[in-house]
């Protein structure tokens, strides 16, 4: 391994990242480079043989507590040989002492336990058709720039660190809804749909409870029917779970949510769809 380099990407070699999560099948979303970049613009590697890009990953930091890892291809002609490990030792150390995060594949969880990494429970992803159905509309509001303090506290009650940067590119992303739910003018969930490769995502969607969940679901499927829809739920949130199937999705695979130091102090009840596999 004389001749593979680790090094941090820049916003170009993050677009290539994505591009082969494309590859891979993750179906990203069309803007997921940029959105992703400015979560930590030092927290992107890769691995180069020759100047080639053989291999990426992301680490990134979020506060001088959490951390999420994520992102992480090795091209199949390189697999197996080291380099991915190599990889996530520099990703880990950039990390500290952190409690880091990462999706794994289920398949790999002994070699995640290996590194430190604790299984938690599973993150499931269903797919569907949109379908316009009807919700309370009335307490639905698009997401505006005045809105963001409600909305950044209450992602904080989801999601183990602020993320000021990542979250106004979010919301703010283009091919993009961002909706939220105002009872009595405070906000009782949120919600994002963009558009992927193929389909739409939606997530995060964060709630009080399942009628406010079902209302902001509802409302992103309006002007979408027809087209498939994706949602990641926790299985950890069993309303979660039941959401997705009263919708008529299929579950299609799940992923291992791990963590170095154990579960983060999050109201799990409230997560109905987790942002995404790569970056928590």
């Amino acid at each position: 391994m004389a001749d593979y380099k680790i090094e941090t990407m820049t916003a170009s070699d993050v677009r290539t990242a994505v591009n082969w999560a494309g590859r891979e099948g993750w179906n990203p979303g069309l803007h997921d480079a940029e959105t992703f970049f400015v979560a930590d613009n030092s927290g992107f590697f890769k691995g180069t043989l020759a100047g080639e890009i053989i291999a990426t990953g992301s680490a990134v930091i979020y506060d001088d507590s959490y951390a999420f890892c994520g992102l992480y291809i090795v091209a199949p002609e390189h697999r197996g040989k080291g380099y991915g490990l190599a990889l996530t030792k520099t990703r880990l150390a950039y990390c500290g002492d952190r409690n880091v995060g990462i999706d794994g594949v289920l398949e790999n969880v002994r070699i995640y336990e290996r590194i430190g990494y604790k299984p938690c429970y599973e993150n499931c992803r269903f797919e569907g058709e949109a379908k316009a159905e009807a919700h309370d509309a009335g307490a639905v509001h698009a997401i505006t720039a005045a809105d963001f303090d409600a909305i950044r506290a209450y992602d904080r009650l989801c999601f183990p660190a602020h993320r000021d940067a990542f979250l106004k590119a979010w919301l703010g992303q283009g091919d993009a809804r961002a909706v939220c739910f105002k009872e009595d003018g405070v906000v009782t969930g949120y919600a994002v749909r963009r558009k992927c490769l193929e389909g739409h995502k939606v997530g995060p969607l964060f709630a009080d409870d399942a009628h406010v969940a079902e209302t902001l679901f509802g409302a992103l499927q309006a002007d979408i029917e027809g087209e498939k829809i994706i949602l990641d739920t926790p299985e950890n949130n069993p309303e979660a779970i039941r959401l997705a199937t009263l919708h008529g999705m299929k579950k299609v695979f799940a992923t291992a949510r791990m963590y170095q130091k154990g579960l983060p102090d999050i109201r799990t009840g409230q997560i109905f769809g987790i942002t995404t596999f790569e970056l928590g």
